[in-house]
């Protein structure tokens, strides 16, 4: 492209010559059609240079009634229009008069008159080059019937904006362009009006003829009648389209009568032949109540994507709703259940589609009224698995709180009477892959993905990535109708999946990478087998095996086994029950607690005093010294306790305690306990640090771990720091389990509030809270380095200390091995090693099938599950590709009978070129899955 820039820049003034040269006169000035007149009028819409005399002008755009033409007014020319110039429009005899009319005697009469037809009148136009006001003459021949003068515009292409008396009318050029532009640039109707304006008159729009509500209506009338002529019901306009009927489904999707063979169960398994189902919230698409909803009028209600208004409010009525909190993970969208908005019909929409290709199910698609409530989403849901699933007896649902959902589904079902199911089908809760991060660590094997037979390799969160183009047309839906909004949604959902239809053979190009994958993770798998213990490989077989027919608990064994790492609480209760020993004193192991616990003070109070300002009010100088004072008494009074302990021992100097800067509070870090910030307006000066004290919060702990190991034992400490050990092993495991749940908490945040944020203040609400979460993470990693400063002085032999690693930077991060476990390329990266800490017991006990079995045995069934849903996803991606010229050949069958059943020859006519379409498709199809596809059955 830059290349041919510097070729054209050379010619930028040659072609500003050009183009200024074709404001003079044209052609001398003489009318090149009858080469007499004054040619003073060309036309801006024709192509090349033209001049005409008035009534020639006329005469060369007798069925041009849409171009703009300008006049010469002596200096320049200046915008004129065809019906000043004498343009009269002829319906009804494609541009000629009809031979039947009379002359109107006063053409600015705009209603009818007795006589033999109707007068002239004007009436505006609005087309892709402007808006133009005409005169029309109508037709005046014996059986014309005034009434029916919107049916003469109509024949003519112009959509009439009423059905009497018409003033305006719409080319069918400019609403098809309008539908375009909103479904693919996502103008609104204002907007997409102000541009006709413009070519209309860009200097003075305010002169042009306000039409824009004239658009709105007219646009959702062409909708339709577009809509109904799409999917046939204008060949059959008896027949009512019924619940979904205008929209279209994924190609790929097995649909028995449609794209399977008659004869498909016997030769597909239940695993093949499976819905996969994804259900997600959008909580930007809301709508505001209507003043009058008793006036609006719907032209398709439920025949689309989303559900009939009058059954879905009857369903809500009957239903109870669950007002329970999530047992799992604080999820969002579900604990905002009860927030309502008064000012808002409802929050959102929630929407059902396939979770391989991101096709919207039709009828599945619901408004919230007061966040996403399981009354609520209960119903697509049930929807979606009744759409043509004859037979299917197997359905996985991905839904972000699916393990919420699928407790109480089947019951819910079960007592409302609005709810139905397929008879004999299974549902297979699971949760998107991102998702399932935030989860609790119980759900990921129960609701993975990645152990699911049949699922192939899916992430669940396609729909996530559909929302984006809805919420550009959110805030203009926002204050439609309740009808208008539920079309446009319609609408813009159903030109989705023809997009998604359009480019299917894209899904399918991935066949190759599937098979590279397929290849990589069954050479992963051969070759951990190799070095594995057979007999333990069968029993981990049967085990696999196992889960899968049973799912539920079964799939615990994707977790690591063994005890949990003892927390601080539980090491000091075990030690308090232990009898005293000889060599050791009653209270001891209270004192090392209180020592430990001194540390977590002097910690949050650095942290505190990182954010005052400098220098502080004195209100904070006193809450400060308080603090402080409080501090200083604890720690006497520790030292005083340990002289028991220690006997009498002098510690060597004294230290400091320094803390990670990388875990340290920044400077737009906000207070937690607002009670620093309550200040006056007294400001001291800061005392000078010279003639100060060491302050509490530096002062250093005498404990044995101070001392060393190899000084405990010399004086026959081995008692006292042993009990050290096990506490301070206690409370690095306790610092190392919160960061994961936090660094969870901390992606979805990300995900989920910020990136979605409508607003400044949600926004930096977000950060707040975000910023909230990293305070904690680093406070516990904080409390974790000391802990193991504290073992590694303590550990004699270097066993213990080899398990506590140092925790850096780049751990803290949200890595994909967290959100997305078992994704592929893992084998080239690392999770942060804190993610894997084993209990002790396992530990020390690796040479009796302790941690190195159980991470043998996992990484063998992780290994197994990635082979077998590589090797599921090649299989479905075979199958979807004949499936997919199977439905096109179904879509082409169902023309041909209109074809052959239509008696008129417009309805033939478009019936064939329907046929022709689909029988295109077919054979694009059968070309690019040649060789590649499942043979037919």
């Amino acid at each position: 492209m830059t290349l041919c820039i510097r070729e054209w820049l050379p010619w930028r003034t040659e072609y500003l010559n050009v183009i200024l040269e074709g404001k003079q006169l044209a052609k001398g000035g003489i009318c090149e059609q009858c080469c007499q007149a004054e040619g003073s009028i060309w036309c801006m819409s024709c192509t090349g240079v033209h001049a005409w005399c008035g009534p020639c002008a006329v005469k060369a755009h007798r069925n041009l009634p849409f171009h703009k033409v300008q006049r010469w007014n002596g200096t320049h020319y200046q915008a004129t229009s065809l019906m000043e110039l004498g343009f009269l429009w002829h319906v009804g005899h494609g541009g000629v008069p009809c031979p039947q009319a009379q002359e109107n005697p006063n053409p600015e009469e705009s209603g009818y008159v007795s006589g033999e037809g109707p007068p002239n009148y004007r009436s505006v136009a609005l087309h892709t080059e402007g808006i133009f006001t005409h005169e029309i003459s109508w037709c005046s021949c014996p059986g014309s019937d005034p009434i029916d003068s919107h049916l003469s515009l109509l024949r003519e292409r112009l959509f009439p904006a009423s059905i009497s008396k018409p003033k305006t009318a719409f080319t069918f050029e400019v609403l098809n362009h309008f539908l375009i532009d909103a479904l693919e640039c996502k103008t609104s109707a204002m907007s997409f009006y102000q541009k006709l304006k413009r070519f209309t008159n860009n200097a003075f729009p305010d002169r042009v003829p306000d039409r824009y509500r004239e658009l709105m209506r007219v646009s959702q009338l062409w909708r339709d009648l577009k809509h109904s002529k799409w999917f046939g019901f204008g060949h059959d306009t008896e027949l009512d389209p019924g619940e979904g009927g205008l929209a279209l489904f994924c190609p790929a999707c097995p649909q028995p009568g449609i794209n399977l063979p008659p004869d498909w169960k016997a030769w597909y398994d239940s695993n093949t032949v499976t819905r996969q189902y994804v259900i997600d919230g959008n909580f930007t698409a809301q709508h505001m109540k209507m003043n009058k909803p008793e006036m609006d009028v719907s032209l398709s209600d439920g025949k689309g994507y989303m559900v009939s208004e009058i059954p879905y409010q009857s369903h809500l009525q009957q239903s109870v709703d669950n007002k329970e909190r999530s047992t799992c993970s604080n999820h969002r969208a579900i604990n905002a259940a009860n927030i309502n908005k008064s000012n808002l019909q409802s929050t959102g929409i929630g929407a059902t589609a396939c979770a391989q290709h991101g096709c919207f199910v039709p009828h599945s698609v619901v408004d919230f009224q007061k966040g996403e409530r399981y009354m609520n989403t209960d119903y697509p849901i049930c929807n979606a698995l009744s759409y043509h699933s004859e037979n299917i007896t197997a359905a996985l649902v991905i839904y972000d709180v699916g393990c919420q959902w699928s407790v109480n589904f089947r019951s819910q079902v079960k007592s409302s009477s609005s709810l139905f199911l397929p008879s004999g089908l299974e549902i297979i809760p699971a949760v998107g892959k991102f998702h399932l991060a935030a989860h609790k660590l119980s759900c990921f094997p129960r609701y993975s993905l990645n152990f699911v037979k049949g699922a192939g390799h899916l992430d669940g969160e396609i729909l996530e990535t559909l929302w984006a183009p809805f919420n550009k047309i959110s805030p203009t839906a926002r204050s439609m109708t309740q009808a208008h909004r539920q079309e446009v949604y319609d609408d813009h959902m159903r030109d989705s999946n023809w997009k998604k239809l359009v480019g299917i053979g894209e899904f399918f190009f991935f066949l190759e990478t599937s098979n590279k994958c397929l290849e990589d993770m069954n050479q992963a798998y051969e070759q951990l087998n190799a070095v594995l213990d057979p007999n333990k490989v069968a029993w981990w077989e049967l085990d696999a095996l196992k889960a899968e027919a049973d799912c539920g608990e079964a799939l615990d064994i994707y977790l690591l086994r063994g005890d949990k790492a003892p927390t601080f609480h539980e090491a000091q209760l075990k030690l308090g029950k232990n009898p005293v020993s000889s060599s050791a004193n009653l209270g001891s192991v209270a004192w090392l607690a209180e020592g430990i616990s001194i540390e977590d003070s002097q910690d949050q109070l650095r942290y505190e005093l990182c954010l005052l300002p400098s220098p502080m009010s004195a209100r904070q100088e006193v809450k400060t010294s308080e603090k402080r004072q409080r501090l200083s008494s604890r720690i006497e009074k520790f030292h005083s306790t340990g002289q028991a302990f220690l006997k009498g021992l002098e510690i060597d100097g004294a230290f400091i305690p320094q803390d990670d800067p990388a875990c340290c509070a920044q400077e737009d870090q906000e207070k937690e306990d607002g009670e620093f910030w309550e200040d006056d307006d007294t400001v001291l000066e800061a005392p000078d640090e010279e003639v100060q004290e060491l302050a509490s919060e530096l002062m250093s702990i005498w404990m044995p771990s101070s001392i060393g190991a190899a000084k405990l034992m010399e004086i026959g400490l081995h008692d006292l720091l042993k009990e050290e050990m096990e506490l301070r092993i206690g409370q690095a495991n306790d610092c190392l389990d919160q960061p994961q749940t936090d660094l969870g908490s901390k992606a979805m945040l990300y995900r989920q509030n910020f990136r979605t944020a409508n607003s400044t203040r949600e926004g930096t609400r977000t950060k707040k809270e975000i910023q909230k979460v990293v305070v904690r993470i680093n406070k516990h990693v904080r409390s974790y380095q000391r802990a193991r400063k504290a073992i590694l002085r303590l550990d004699l032999n270097d066993n213990i200390g080899e398990k506590f690693k140092e925790i850096q930077p780049e751990d803290l991060a949200v890595s994909k091995e967290v959100t997305e476990e078992n994704r592929f390329g893992q084998g080239v990266s690392k999770m942060a090693w804190f993610w894997m800490v084993d209990g002790e017991q396992n530990l020390l006990n690796g040479d009796s099938g302790g941690l190195m079995e159980e991470f043998y045995r996992i990484n063998w069934l992780k290994a197994r599950a990635r082979r077998d849903r590589w090797r599921e996803e090649v299989s479905l991606v075979r199958h979807e590709m004949l499936w997919t010229t199977l439905w096109f050949q179904y879509q082409k069958e169902i023309w041909e009978t209109q074809a052959l059943q239509s008696t008129e020859p417009g309805k033939e006519a478009y019936a064939s070129k329907q046929v022709e379409l689909w029988s295109d498709f077919t054979k694009k199809a059968g070309l690019m899955f040649q060789g590649k596809q499942m043979e037919c059955i």
